[in-house]
């Protein structure tokens, strides 16, 4: 058996990369929430920026609690979205683990 330590720190050195890769793309994936029935439509990057929001004009002569409560519940809805996208990328490169949430990678 060749060296398995060097194999080991190997594989881990991959593993870093490949989740350094999932990450980027996952910071650069929009994903889109809504609420309303898509009255308010937020888009939002993998970091959980908001890029845009876009609101019917219906809404904006009605009750003013009601579009914020909207607002707030499109963007939960696109938070939740990200973080689903980011389960999926990541869940892959584990290789089974079953790591915590906010595990980060790189150590």
């Amino acid at each position: 058996m060749k060296n398995p330590l060097g194999a080991l720190m190997q594989q881990a050195q991959k593993m870093q990369e490949n989740f350094q890769k999932a990450q980027e793309e996952l910071a650069n994936s929009e994903v889109h929430g809504e609420a309303g029935g898509g009255l308010v439509k937020i888009n939002m990057n993998g970091k959980k920026e908001v890029l845009r929001v876009s609101i019917d004009d219906s809404l904006l002569a009605n009750d003013r609690d009601m579009l914020e409560d909207l607002v707030a519940a499109a963007v939960n809805d696109a938070v939740r979205r990200v973080n689903k996208l980011k389960q999926e990328k990541l869940s892959g490169l584990t290789g089974g683990l079953d790591l915590p949430g906010d595990f980060k990678l790189p150590f």
